[in-house]
């Protein structure tokens, strides 16, 4: 969910995993949101209706140079992450070196590939950026912190860092607010945003709704989901009190 000027209030189904996003999980959400007294402008913007969009957005990069395909599986990052000298969490740029001929080769060959944002020839294009953060200023973008990261894969051909860049812009978003979790992400977006001619938006993140041991409450640790507190007879205004009181 994102704002624009004169508080106009987007909501947009980020449902690019197609393996996992179902519209009956779609539905669920705009009934709790009504539920809870949200509402918002205009249609929603399904992005699994997008592809061809987003594919575009590819091929601009891609013709510049700017994308590699990446042949490593997961464990062949993990274990380079664990060497001496890895990064966790950073992909150490295995395949960039690769040559032309030898991309090629293994494209013919049938392995399977990710593209992945040359991130050190994309600076070299734009040069030093910053974004503005609500409450902290002005903040000069390192997007090195999140490296080479994956653009699109065979089984989704896009990513979540393209698509909000390409869809912040399309809707005109001024104010984007979400959880801090993403805080690091946007100094990509920040880069692809310079690199495909897009405004930069401001942003704002907020803490993240936690347990009592202050762990963060997420779907894949079972965590209550709004449907289950309101069976259990929370009111909205109790929810909305909630999440006042992590913001």
């Amino acid at each position: 969910m994102a704002w624009r000027r004169a508080d106009v209030f987007r909501l947009r189904m980020e449902d690019i995993d197609t393996t996992r996003c179902r519209p009956d999980y779609a539905a669920a959400i705009c009934e709790d949101l009504h539920w809870l007294g949200l509402d918002w402008d205009g249609d929603i913007r399904v992005q699994s209706q997008h592809f061809a969009e987003y594919a575009a957005a590819l091929e601009r990069l891609l013709g510049r140079g700017l994308l590699y395909p990446c042949f490593c599986t997961r464990a062949e990052i993990a274990r380079a992450q664990s060497a001496p000298h890895g990064t966790e969490g950073i992909y150490p740029g295995t395949c960039r070196a690769l040559t032309q001929a030898d991309r090629e080769a293994r494209i013919a060959a049938g392995r399977p590939y990710a593209l992945r944002l040359d991130v050190a020839a994309a600076r070299a294009e734009t040069g030093a950026l910053r974004f503005f953060e609500e409450g902290a200023g002005w903040i000069g973008a390192a997007p090195e912190r999140l490296g080479d990261v994956v653009l699109a894969r065979k089984d989704t051909p896009t990513s979540y860092h393209l698509c909000v860049v390409h869809d912040d812009a399309l809707q005109g978003i001024t104010h984007v607010i979400r959880g801090e979790d993403l805080r690091e992400a946007t100094h990509i977006h920040v880069l692809l945003q310079a690199l495909l001619g897009l405004p930069t938006p401001v942003y704002a993140h907020h803490r993240l709704l936690t347990d009592a041991a202050g762990k963060r409450l997420a779907k894949r640790d079972k965590a209550a989901t709004l449907r289950e507190m309101r069976a259990a007879g929370m009111s909205p205004a109790a929810i909305l009190q909630t999440f006042e009181a992590a913001a």
